[in-house]
């Protein structure tokens, strides 16, 4: 009767205010970490919007000089396929393909077929490594780009000298055709390429960089010159963006997985939110050094201490040390009172035996009240506590 009355009055469980008020920091970490995750992923999304669009009138977008080209006869049509961009090409239009590295091998290697022999111009804008060797074969693209934005053309291109220094630092090239004009070096490696096809009708052109095309750049240096000349040559301009929805002609080898597709912020931003779970983790670990004896300058009651003490165990879920205190008062206890020595009061050869004689064999089983695991919840640890009392007072009973 007196445990269950001490289990029914006594709960160590922590109320859900305790809950909140030892969980509400982390939360609030988590909360401020997801808000700043959020508020960079809409700035960096707001300034990509509409990005070499000819339609946007952004900083980032090419509204400015598609208005240009119109007003000398050139008309522009965005096209977001490759279909649309294959069955385009022709003598008299202009290709221009915006983003060439989003395309899978499958399509760079239709898009390359389709304009190849088509008599016209295409221009691939800041076209690395991925994918300027099969839109333009015989062109590689250096790993490491310009230093530096504006350069001279120090070419024979006429379009090129016409228009002077120009913003085209970005992507280096190099090639193997022995009639190409490589124009706008950068410590020897040119950032703009003009390759004529075999017949002499066509060319592809290597941009190394956008900045020509851009709203907020167009009126710097020569660069709407050298943007109306290089897409103005023929009366129809092809704005080819290529899209990551655009499945058409794919194969197996170019299916990519979900991590694939994410952009690499929302990469970097989940590896910080492990870091900082991490360290979170870290902050509120438990952390049961050993004891640093003190002197204190008043004199506190041992049930003060305990109290106490029991309150930090309780504080850090630490029932296998509460446990493992009173079991190991109560062998102390017990040992002289059964006749072991102090210091074999720990070993289960020397005290079990004794304490089994001196209660006859009579009652629970010693071993594992004294030495067993700890308890799984606050209620065992209670429950503990009233046995390991009956016991020792049952001994200490005449």
């Amino acid at each position: 009767m007196t445990t269950e009355a001490t289990l029914t009055s006594t709960s160590a469980s922590p109320t859900a205010r305790q809950v909140w008020t030892r969980a509400r920091g982390i939360a609030l970490a988590l909360v401020v970490l997801l808000a700043g995750a959020v508020a960079i992923a809409v700035v960096r999304s707001d300034a990509r919007h509409g990005e070499l669009d000819p339609r946007s009138a952004d900083p980032g977008g090419s509204r400015a000089v598609a208005e240009l080209l119109a007003d000398r006869g050139v008309d522009t049509r965005v096209v977001t396929t490759l279909d649309e961009a294959a069955t385009a090409a022709g003598p008299d239009t202009t290709l221009l393909v915006a983003a060439p590295d989003l395309l899978t091998p499958a399509q760079q290697t239709r898009l390359h077929s389709a304009f190849a022999d088509s008599g016209g111009r295409t221009v691939l804008v800041a076209s690395g490594s991925a994918s300027v060797e099969r839109l333009a074969p015989g062109v590689t693209a250096d790993p490491a780009t310009s230093l530096d934005s504006t350069l001279a053309p120090d070419c024979a291109l006429p379009a090129a000298r016409r228009a002077g220094t120009a913003d085209t630092g970005g992507v280096r090239y190099t090639t193997t055709h022995l009639g190409a004009d490589a124009c706008y070096p950068s410590e020897r490696l040119a950032t703009l390429l003009r390759l004529p096809d075999e017949k002499g009708n066509g060319d592809t052109i290597a941009l190394g960089a956008p900045d020509i095309l851009l709203n907020d750049r167009l009126d710097e240096q020569g660069n709407a010159s050298l943007a109306l000349q290089l897409l103005g040559s023929r009366p129809h301009l092809v704005w080819y963006l290529p899209s990551l929805s655009d499945t058409s002609a794919t194969g197996p080898d170019d299916e990519r997985s979900f991590f694939d597709l994410l952009p690499s912020g929302w990469l970097w931003g989940t590896l910080q939110l492990f870091v900082a779970a991490a360290l979170a983790a870290l902050w509120r670990a438990r952390r049961l050094g050993p004891l640093v004896p003190e002197k204190l300058p008043v004199a506190i009651r041992a049930s003060e201490t305990a109290e106490g003490r029991a309150r930090l165990y309780r504080k850090t879920d630490a029932r296998d040390r509460a446990a493992d205190a009173l079991r190991s008062t109560t062998r102390t206890r017990l040992a002289p009172l059964v006749g072991v020595p102090v210091t074999q009061a720990h070993t289960p050869e020397a005290l079990l035996p004794a304490l089994s004689a001196h209660l006859h064999g009579a009652g629970q089983d010693q071993h594992t009240l004294l030495f067993g695991p700890p308890p799984r919840d606050d209620a065992a640890l209670i429950a503990l506590a009233d046995r390991l009392d009956a016991l020792e007072r049952e001994v200490r009973r005449p």
